[in-house]
């Protein structure tokens, strides 16, 4: 896994209902260890649409169905402010969830990746009324600002909020962005530049827990949020 889509808030790690910091350590740790945590965690956004939240299927039981759980409302502003984000995704494995997140009952944030890598863009769906959560951060190597994109290698991280459950690529081999389309939004001025990014991929390989005894495939998904640069 690249140290980079670690870059998901510290925070939002360990809130992943208390995922041991020893164990994301030492994922991280075996795969660059120089690597730093950053503490950054975006304000919450949520709205007030039904959340699609699954638990664990234990080894060896049929995997269970999608259910479907009330949010709670938060920023009705959402992702971005035209009201045109959204995010979908069909996965299926250890947890069976199809996504289908609108503007305004998600949260999402993204940036450059050190070293001008590529872009990272995180999004965080609507809050259960128990504090649960899913989290997608996409790490889409050689993407670069305002350009579109082709068959860009991607890092996927999982996150469930308050299940003590984190799923990651591990590598940028495993997921692919096929199609990658970057529009300016907001101000024009100014050292920010920020575009609505928007995105159709799809995973070949697993992404798996960090000890590696569960797995889930995410086999497809579509999303337009939104990164911003600085000089």
């Amino acid at each position: 896994m690249s140290f980079y889509e670690f870059r998901a808030p510290f925070e939002v790690l360990l809130a992943v209902g208390g995922v041991a910091a020893a164990s994301v350590a030492a994922v991280c740790a075996a795969t660059s260890p120089s690597v730093a945590l950053a503490a950054a965690t975006p304000p919450d956004a949520a709205g007030s649409s039904a959340i699609a939240v699954a638990t664990a299927t234990p080894a060896g039981a049929a995997a269970t169905p999608p259910a479907t759980l009330a949010a709670s409302t938060e920023d009705p502003l959402g992702c971005l402010h035209a009201g045109n984000g959204f995010l979908r995704a069909k996965i299926r494995g250890a947890v069976n969830l199809d996504l289908d997140w609108h503007n305004a009952e998600m949260q999402c944030d993204g940036g450059a990746r050190p070293n001008n890598s590529g872009v990272r863009v995180s999004f965080a769906g609507p809050k259960s009324s128990d504090g649960r959560r899913v989290r997608m951060v996409f790490g889409v190597g050689r993407a670069t600002e305002g350009r579109d994109g082709r068959a860009l290698p991607t890092n996927l991280t999982v996150i469930f909020e308050g299940e003590q459950r984190l799923f990651a690529t591990r590598g940028q081999d495993r997921c692919t962005v096929d199609q990658l389309a970057q529009e300016r939004v907001g101000d024009l001025g100014g050292p920010l530049r920020t575009y609505r990014i928007v995105a159709h991929g799809f995973c070949i390989s697993p992404a798996s827990s960090l000890d590696d005894a569960t797995h889930i495939l995410v086999s497809s998904f579509d999303f337009a949020g939104r990164v911003t640069f600085g000089d």
